[in-house]
């Protein structure tokens, strides 16, 4: 099995890409569970909200990878939630970095163009290109190696598509 996660800013492409990976190819997907939660709680997020984020989507990866599917798409993961812990409080609890990582990360650009959906933040050219940026951080503090997905919404599929299938060759 390999988990792949889908990591970036906002509006990029990334929970409409799974959804149509997981409609044309099978491939299970796990949901965002921070929108679940901020369309449930609120955006007037703390810390303990985004502890609390990391946790269920946490909960949720580990449920769906229980089947063992041979390719398992994570709309974000806990290392997002750090990110967002940067973004919006200028530090990230240890905490956020200990999860299980996944297999492949892919990493994307904020390229096209935002479009906003009620629990979004960051719709600046200068706040897209920050969030972006500590996206990045994020993986690299982590050591972990990543691809770049960028370009149109089609060139996004395709890469997404090169990357999974050299991952698993």
């Amino acid at each position: 099995m390999i988990r792949v996660c889908f990591h970036g800013a906002e509006s990029t492409g990334k929970s409409a890409l799974a959804r149509r990976l997981r409609a044309d190819l099978g491939w299970p997907w796990v949901p965002e569970f921070g929108r679940d939660y901020c369309e449930t709680h609120g955006t007037d997020l703390s810390m303990a909200d985004l502890l609390a984020i990391a946790e269920g989507q946490d909960r949720a990866m580990r449920a769906a990878a229980a089947d063992r599917p041979p390719v398992l798409i994570l709309d974000t993961d806990p290392l997002m939630t750090a990110a967002w812990a940067e973004m919006l409080f200028g530090e990230v609890p240890d905490a956020l970095l200990g999860y299980e990582k996944a297999e492949l990360y892919l990493l994307f650009s904020p390229d096209v163009p935002w479009i906003e959906d009620g629990t979004r933040f960051f719709g600046t050219a200068e706040q897209r290109a920050r969030f972006a940026a500590l996206a990045e951080t994020v993986l690299v503090r982590a050591g972990l190696p990543f691809e770049r997905i960028s370009g149109s919404w089609a060139e996004r599929e395709a890469g997404v598509r090169g990357a999974v299938i050299r991952a698993l060759g």
